[in-house]
Parts: structure tokens; sequence; C-alpha cells
């Protein structure tokens, strides 16, 4: 069974990873649909989560989250305008309910805005930054080869040497010893993709973005983590096999993405 398993997730990596890349270098459409369906898929893992929790949201906020991903394409409205919008509609939404949790109900209807339909719009403007050509595209590979590699230096070497616990209450397996590594594999995939494919980018541009990849990168495995053990699940869905969900295998991304366009915007 063990083998089964380890086949299907090496099987599925092999279409899905080119498919994400792919999307990522050529942008333009391909992008944007790939983030609409990402946001999809998260919005429905995220509900999934929230009913466990007794905490009924409806559909609004995935329609929100679309727009918000729609307009970081099109740029059709001021974002403050469909945050507003977004705001007002939901509240009215709840004051029709009628059902018990009226406070419960709308954090969990303004949470399904932020995450991760808002920080997926974030991310269409990060690959934007450097305009119409493949650069974008390119900073957005090398961010998911940095959390790839911090993920497998934590992973590795904590299974092998980690004895000091990170966070329990959250997520029991993992150490110090184990995020050290995942920081310095972090750092170590985005000086190899400066090297590589992102020269662009100076060096002290790698090590900030492997830095707010192994830091931040982690703590989003750990909100999600966090998550899920509130809701008593194992993972997100099983939406992708042998891999679990949409936020289980983006919740790296859907944190870190951000603080480096952020970074970008104010300190380039």
């Amino acid at each position: 069974m063990k083998f089964e398993n380890s086949l299907t997730r090496i099987l599925v990596a092999i279409i899905f990873i080119p498919v994400l890349l792919a999307a990522s270098y050529f942008g333009e459409i391909y992008f944007l649909i790939f983030n609409l369906l990402i946001g999809t898929a998260g919005f429905f893992e995220l509900k999934r989560m929230l009913l466990k929790k007794n905490i009924f949201i409806g559909n609004l906020p995935l329609a929100a989250s679309l727009l918000l991903i729609l307009n970081a394409y099109y740029k059709f409205n001021n974002v403050s305008n469909i945050f507003l919008m977004s705001l007002v509609l939901i509240l009215i939404f709840e004051l029709f309910n009628n059902r018990e949790s009226a406070i419960h109900n709308l954090g969990g209807n303004f949470l399904a805005v932020f995450y991760p339909g808002f920080l997926l719009s974030i991310i269409i403007y990060l690959r934007d930054l450097f305009g119409t050509g493949y650069q974008g595209g390119l900073l957005i590979i090398t961010i998911f080869i940095s959390i790839w590699m911090c993920d497998s230096g934590a992973y590795f070497i904590g299974s092998a040497i980690g004895k000091h616990k990170l966070f329990p209450r959250v997520s029991p397996k993992k150490s110090w010893e184990g995020a050290a590594a995942g920081l310095i594999f972090g750092i170590l995939g985005t000086v190899l993709s400066k090297i590589i494919i992102v020269d662009f980018l100076t060096w002290s541009d790698a090590i900030v973005i492997g830095s707010i990849v192994g830091t931040f990168g982690q703590i989003g495995d750990l909100i999600e983590s966090l998550l899920k053990r509130d809701a008593q699940i194992k993972d997100s869905s099983n939406i992708i096999p042998g891999h679990g969900g949409i936020l289980d295998r983006f919740d790296s991304f859907f944190i870190s993405a951000p603080l480096i366009y952020f970074y970008f915007r104010n300190f380039y």
C-alpha cells in the first residue's frame, strides 16, 4: 500500500508540475485560469473545514474571490470597491441567513474572501511586475523551486536529526532543526535559480526571496495545519491523489508569494 501511494504521488507530480510550470511561465490567460481554478478549489476546501465547525458560509465569498483574481488580471475596478461591496453583501446575507452563530459565520465568510482568493490576486500582480515577458513567470517558478527545496530540506533533515519540537500544538512532527534546514534549503533554491534562470535578479533579491519562502512559507504551512487540526481533518481534500488538497499543496505559496510582491513593490 505504501508503495502504491508513493507511485501515485510520483505519477501525479509528473503530470501536475509541468502544467503548473507552463502556466506560470507563459502567463496571460493560462496563469489566470490556473489561479481561478486554484481559488475555486481552495474555497470549497475551506468551506468544508468551516462546516466541520458548524460555520456556514454561502458562495458570496467565492464570487468576491474570483472577482478579485479577475480584477488583478483585467484591472477593471479598484480593489477597495470590491472589498466594500463584498463586506456589505456578506453582512446583508447573514442578516437573512436565519442560522445560529452569526459572528462565527461572518468570520468564516470574511476569511474565505482573503484565503486563498485575495492572496491569489496578489500573486497575479507579482507576475505582472516584470511586464509582459517571461521574467515574471520565471520568478514564480523560482518561488516554487524554493518552496519545494524548503519542504524537502525540512522534511528529510527534520526526520533525521529533529529533536526540538517547533510547534507541537499545531504540528507535532515538525522540529526546529527541520525548520532551520528548510530556511537554508529555501535560500539555496533561490540562489541556484539566480544562477540558472533568474539572472535579472540581484544576489540580495535571491537571498531575500529565499528567506521569505524559508520563513513565511513554513508559517503558511503551520497556518493551514492549524485550520485542519481545528476542523479535525488530515487533508484539506483528496483532489490531488496522493498529495491531498489544494490548500495542502499551496499553503506555503499563498503566504510567501504575496510577501515577495510586498518586497518588490516597496524595496526593489
